[in-house]
């Protein structure tokens, strides 16, 4: 799957994923006001005005991009009818060919585990049937309950053709409390956590490697561009995903470090920068009518941005 996904940021010259995290509060007041007079303020009302925003994101932006990234838990919020848009929502992303990474940041050991990856990336059969339940492409994974929560993922990826990231020193401001503190490893020696789980992502991903690069990738914000630099010399076969850009302050002079000499082992996310940039000044002249043209422009803008910094 890792091919996959180097292969469509090749051909489209955009190192970049799209975060599909709608909140009522980006969505126009049209959008909403016609969920509601259909389904009343409850959570089919939501999950309605959830899905016309997010097929007009998708349907401007497709062309411009390799892959979206849904937050599940925007979703799961408003119970069965957010996951039934959830769904629908990867299902329309790949039928408009994008690759879809499920953010669900899922974690657990043995068979709870394996359940969690089928669901996210795998089947499950019954009698003569295969069951598939989101199909997503890739899956971020917590890795703090060890190796014993991630390989599942990893066999459940390998069997199916698909891939993981694996959260290594993530975006937000209260990362460090954990992600920073020095341990000592095996050997003897002290180092942040966050380059121990950077080792074991290199580790994991030795034996699921496609054309130079490994199945099993990494989460590392923007935010942090020192710790990226330092991680991709730790893991240089694994593709970061890097959250952070746009609302959370990265930019692109943050982002060199994480790609390497190809131009190929990164992908940077902007989730509220682009699906809600009709709110921002400098988009204000496309309007909540318009909203989908401005999520367009704010692409367009984010990779000249990029190709400027790499």
């Amino acid at each position: 799957m890792i091919r996959k996904l180097n292969e469509a940021i090749r051909r489209t010259g955009a190192p970049i994923v799209v975060g599909l995290d709608p909140n009522l509060a980006f969505i126009p007041d049209g959008i909403r006001e016609q969920a509601f007079q259909k389904h009343g303020e409850t959570a089919e009302g939501v999950a309605e005005a959830f899905w016309q925003f997010n097929r007009g994101i998708i349907d401007a932006v497709h062309d411009l991009i390799p892959a979206v990234k849904p937050q599940i838990a925007m979703y799961e919020q408003f119970g069965l009818p957010g996951l039934a848009v959830f769904d629908r929502t990867v299902r329309y992303a790949r039928e408009k060919g994008l690759l879809v990474i499920a953010d669900a940041k899922r974690g657990d050991i043995g068979s709870t585990s394996e359940a969690y990856a089928i669901g996210m990336l795998g089947a499950t059969s019954v009698g003569n049937s295969e069951i598939r339940a989101f199909d997503a492409d890739f899956v971020t994974v917590n890795p703090y309950l060890g190796s014993d929560g991630v390989k599942p993922f990893i066999q459940v990826a390998k069997k199916r053709d698909k891939g993981i990231f694996v959260l290594v020193k993530t975006s937000n401001p209260s990362s460090g409390e954990l992600q920073d503190l020095v341990v000592k490893t095996a050997d003897g020696t002290e180092k942040p956590l966050y380059e121990v789980v950077g080792g074991l992502v290199e580790t994991w991903g030795a034996d699921a490697m496609e054309d130079g690069y490994s199945n099993v990738g990494a989460v590392v914000g923007a935010t942090y561009p020192e710790q990226g630099r330092i991680l991709r010399k730790i893991m240089p076969h694994a593709v970061i995903l890097v959250p952070g850009y746009g609302a959370q302050g990265g930019t692109g002079a943050n982002l060199a470090h994480f790609f390497n000499d190809d131009g190929l082992g990164a992908i940077i996310n902007s989730s509220r920068g682009i699906i809600a940039a009709w709110r921002e000044e400098r988009y204000a002249s496309y309007g909540p009518e318009r909203y989908a043209e401005a999520s367009r422009e704010a692409v367009l803008a984010m990779k000249e941005d990029i190709h400027g910094a790499v």
